[in-house]
């Protein structure tokens, strides 16, 4: 089995850790487009993902991934074959499925076996892209080169969570589930404003000006090069622990309260800045109820809004697209113009500094000093 570099050993991308981790706390964000440059480390960042993700329980030898748990979801194969109470199941880990430039329609979304129709007379489904990232990660990269109507197709399914194969005489459909990621590089040309908007969060990668990060990023690439199994070892303990962090998380994400003031500022804020639809304020709330149970707190605080927001409207259209979206910078000045009463935070002064990622080379998770 390919290794990949240690998510854990990544180096000065803190921003792109967290919003990657809220997003496997809490799927229901929608998933995140990673901007950079070649070389920034886009790729390896998804890559590394699995191993920081506990694994999933699924029917065995099933296609879809299916969810022992929920029979009413099990796809058509699972529902025929065992009774609820039954059914064999395995531990499976998580994947990246990756959709390559070259996909066709058929490959992404599945399709009629014609070498069985034509022998035997009877339908039957192959599997595509999507029945395979149900309950995984589903990878774009390059998403802006990627073809209008296959995007179309990705979107369509990310929206409803349901995968619909449509031939003649023939309808198939299952459910596809997936955590979206996309990476791009931005000199290779912009994404449709369409497709921005299903990528709940942003971050864009820019080249780290440290020195000292700078050398750290080659003695680790070199040794993960030199010996891929030793670099991986001297992670594993930050590896566990960022897995059970994790798991913690999701159990921790509904403890997690939101008061009305936040849902006030959010609104002000984006209306205020004539930012497009309403997805926007939905996702900001939702993120910084992550990140709060992310570092285990109880309730939301300002600093998770500010920092949600710096996530989720870089890329977002605003006043139909008349207007640029905002840049960081806005974003963290802007909250100080708006009203007292909508920014005003109650919460106790006395709050760690929002996930941080490295001290001197170590990962600094919730729970770990």
């Amino acid at each position: 089995m390919k290794q990949h570099f240690p998510f854990t050993a990544l180096v000065g991308q803190d921003e792109l850790m967290l919003a990657i981790l809220l997003n496997l706390i809490n799927p229901d964000i929608g998933g995140v487009l990673i901007k950079g440059a070649k070389g920034s480390g886009k790729s390896t960042a998804v890559h590394g993902i699995p191993d920081i993700i506990p694994p999933i329980s699924v029917i065995q030898y099933c296609e879809f991934n299916c969810n022992p748990d929920f029979p009413e979801e099990w796809c058509e194969d699972c529902q025929n074959q065992y009774p609820a109470c039954c059914v064999d199941t395995e531990e499976k880990p998580v994947e990246v499925v990756s959709v390559p430039l070259s996909v066709t329609e058929d490959r992404l979304l599945g399709t009629v076996d014609m070498e069985h129709l034509l022998k035997d007379g009877e339908y039957h489904f192959i599997p595509g892209l999507l029945a395979k990232a149900h309950r995984q990660i589903l990878y774009i990269d390059e998403v802006n080169l990627l073809p209008d109507h296959i995007v179309d197709d990705i979107l369509d399914v990310a929206a409803s969570g349901i995968n619909r194969v449509e031939r003649e005489n023939f309808s198939k459909e299952h459910l596809s589930q997936f955590l979206m990621i996309g990476t791009m590089n931005p000199e290779e040309g912009e994404l449709r404003p369409q497709i921005l908007d299903r990528f709940t969060l942003s971050v864009t990668l820019s080249a780290i000006a440290d020195p000292v990060q700078r050398k750290e990023i080659i003695a680790r690439n070199l040794a993960f090069k030199d010996d891929p199994t030793g670099l991986c070892l001297t992670f594993q303990q930050q590896t566990d622990h960022l897995k059970e962090t994790i798991e913690i998380a999701r159990n921790y994400l509904p403890n997690v309260a939101v008061g009305e003031k936040f849902y006030d500022a959010v609104v002000v804020f984006c209306a205020a800045n004539e930012v497009d639809g309403h997805r926007a304020d939905i996702a900001i709330i939702r993120t910084a109820q992550t990140h709060a149970a992310l570092e285990m707190r109880d309730r939301v605080e300002m600093r998770h809004i500010i920092q949600a927001a710096k996530l989720v409207l870089p890329h977002r259209t605003r006043k139909g697209g008349l207007l640029k979206p905002l840049t960081v910078e806005e974003i963290e000045t802007g909250w100080h113009n708006l009203p007292a009463s909508s920014t005003k935070n109650t919460e106790a002064p006395d709050i760690n500094p929002a996930f941080t990622l490295f001290r001197e080379g170590g990962l600094i998770l919730p729970g770990k000093k």
